[in-house]
């Protein structure tokens, strides 16, 4: 009886291996039916061709190739800002050099000949001697370079006149003159911040600044403003 229900078990058992069995040939009809196919969109390369890899690879310069010249090119650097600030302050120290310069050779070489006597003559005389020869110097009141006041305080000096070093007591000093139509050479026009000496016509004498030092201009353009005094010391 037991090797009845043994022979029954292996049947059974057999008959569900050989259920579950699928051999290779109907695993590849099975899914033949599946299989997905493509169609190629562009036409076939009949031709052959060079290896691309070894062409980008090249290195190889035909002779009589022609790039331009571009070897020779002389390209500007932009200077960078330490560059920019060192140049200009070189530049403004050979201008300052030769403002120095000049301006110690062409005080050396004045000289003026004291006058003979306090008259407007004189002061007039030395005028003449020194207009466009001394340099504007702030603060300073001789041949070597002197201001607005500093120029008609050695002018005044000349003739035996001691005047202040300030544009604002010269323009108190003296005697007061009306106008312009009443003023003669030799008369001081002031005012707070510039001084000057009239030289007739309409014209004065004055440093005037550090640009142009001591010249000859009209009363219109050395006082724009039209404020000044008129003083006659002489």
């Amino acid at each position: 009886m037991k090797f009845k229900k043994s022979m029954y078990s292996i049947a059974t058992l057999l008959a569900l291996i050989s259920t579950v069995m699928i051999s290779p040939t109907a695993l590849a009809s099975a899914g033949s039916a599946q299989v997905v196919t493509s169609v190629r969109s562009f036409a076939k390369i009949k031709s052959n061709r060079a290896n691309t890899s070894d062409e980008s690879a090249s290195t190889k310069v035909e002779n009589n190739s022609n790039w331009g010249g571009i070897e020779s090119l002389n390209v500007p650097q932009t200077p960078s800002a330490a560059e920019i600030e060192a140049a200009s302050r070189a530049a403004e120290r050979e201008s300052l050099s030769n403002r120095t310069s000049s301006s110690t050779s062409n005080s050396a070489s004045v000289t003026v000949t004291p006058p003979n006597d306090a008259s407007v003559a004189s002061l007039l005389d030395v005028i003449s001697q020194v207009v466009g020869k001394v340099p504007y110097k702030y603060g300073g009141n001789t041949l070597a370079g002197w201001d607005c006041s500093g120029f008609v305080q050695y002018v005044y000096n000349q003739v035996g006149v001691s005047l202040p070093h300030n544009s604002g007591g010269q323009a108190r000093a003296g005697v007061a003159v009306e106008s312009l139509a009443q003023a003669q050479p030799g008369d001081i026009i002031a005012n707070g911040s510039h001084a000057s000496i009239y030289v007739g016509n309409g014209m004065v004498a004055h440093a005037s600044s550090p640009s142009t030092g001591t010249l000859y201009s009209s009363v219109s353009y050395s006082f724009a403003s039209g404020n000044y005094s008129i003083r006659r010391i002489l």
